[in-house]
């Protein structure tokens, strides 16, 4: 008998698997459970997009595209940054198109960092990057956003994790779990703090277009001279209700995209070409689609916020993303603990905070990428939860 352990990379041994995925396996396993717990838009791909697909198959354009991707979807790329967030990006040497936006990260990563070098990640944060940085040899450094900076990363906290290892800082805003944004003085503070350094800025930027409060995106990649440092992370899955469809980009200096491109090439050939040529028309043709969902997502977003507010549950108002991230410190519980029992007791699945990183103990995320029924109902579940913790 082999001795696997012997075999296996020792690095993807010690990855633990998603802390997201417990609770939804648990889940499914129950009949009639109300899940706030996937950040998946629940909207169809828009018609347009599909339409565009089915034209292309039907057509017979199903053939490899280049590496880097289509050069039509590269230039429509281009054409988009610029309009929408006041990037400047040249589409034969400066973009690439991926395989979502977890490949950009993780071929991103693997191109700059070398064995030892630290890698600068704010929690609570998305759960792939670290092992991300774990798995390109590299160093995971945490820094803790705090409720009262809004979850934000003050330049003032930057600063203290610096080191002469630092290689790069993730910059994951608009924030999976915690709805916080960044702003234009925010990446000035740190534009000051990483001038005279070879730090590089790895900007996930996937949940760019949906904001709030009449708050538009701000990309590290448009304030003063951090153009030349940011790698900016894309992708069709969360505006464009496109997650199946497997398909993102990366933008930034030649110099590094070259490398990036290098590794996609090897491991992945190409992006799915039915897909990119559908991604022109959803960047060509599909604003006013995107709107109607942002506009409903907005209404979902006051309504969780109330509901979780109003049942006893601290809740700050999220400016970004699709996501809700109140405060179960008041009960007592962990945020394990909370989600457990509320699963068991109500039927409600949602994800403690600590899945996002130590950091966020005393949280839990709940999306509202769902119906204001579901919310609704979901709410009224979790409100007589706490009926019952009370009562105890």
């Amino acid at each position: 008998m082999l001795n696997y352990e012997s075999i296996l990379n020792d690095t993807i041994t010690e990855i633990q698997p998603s802390g997201i995925r417990k609770f939804f396996d648990i889940a499914a396993t129950m009949i009639d459970v109300i899940s706030l717990g996937v950040g998946e838009p629940d909207f169809p791909t828009p018609w347009k997009i599909r339409s565009a697909a089915i034209k292309t198959l039907e057509r017979g354009k199903t053939r490899y595209s280049s590496n880097r991707g289509l050069a039509e979807l590269r230039k429509e790329i281009s054409s988009y940054l610029s309009r929408k967030y006041e990037l400047n990006y040249e589409p034969e040497s400066e973009i690439l198109v991926t395989v979502g936006g977890s490949e950009a990260i993780d071929a991103a990563l693997r191109s700059i960092i070398n064995p030892g070098d630290e890698v600068i990640i704010p929690q609570p944060s998305y759960v792939c990057y670290v092992p991300m940085v774990m798995m390109a040899g590299g160093v995971p450094v945490i820094i803790e956003n705090k409720a009262e900076n809004d979850f934000k990363l003050p330049a003032s906290d930057l600063k203290n994790k610096i080191t002469d290892k630092t290689k790069a800082v993730i910059l994951p805003y608009p924030s999976n779990p915690t709805g916080a944004i960044m702003e234009r003085a925010d990446y000035e503070a740190i534009e000051e703090l990483v001038k005279d350094t070879g730090i590089i800025l790895i900007s996930d930027e996937i949940y760019s277009e949906l904001t709030f409060n009449g708050k538009k995106h701000v990309s590290p990649a448009a304030v003063g001279s951090l153009k030349e440092r940011t790698v900016v992370i894309n992708g069709f899955s969360k505006a464009f209700s496109m997650t199946g469809w497997r398909l993102g980009y990366t933008c930034g200096p030649k110099e590094i995209i070259s490398q990036i491109t290098k590794l996609h090439q090897y491991s992945i050939m190409c992006a799915p070409t039915v897909s990119q040529y559908a991604a022109v028309t959803a960047m060509r043709d599909c604003d006013a689609e995107v709107e109607a969902m942002i506009e409903e997502y907005d209404t979902r977003r006051k309504l969780m916020v109330k509901g979780f507010n109003d049942i006893g549950l601290e809740c700050r108002e999220p400016e970004g993303a699709f996501y809700a991230f109140p405060s179960i410190k008041s009960t007592g519980l962990t945020g394990a603990e909370f989600c457990e029992r509320l699963l068991e007791s109500q039927k409600v699945a949602i994800v403690p905070g600590t899945a996002f990183g130590e950091s966020g103990e005393g949280y839990v995320r709940a999306s509202y990428c769902y119906s204001t029924d579901h919310i609704r109902t979901a709410i009224d579940r979790i409100g007589k939860f706490m009926d019952e913790l009370k009562s105890v």
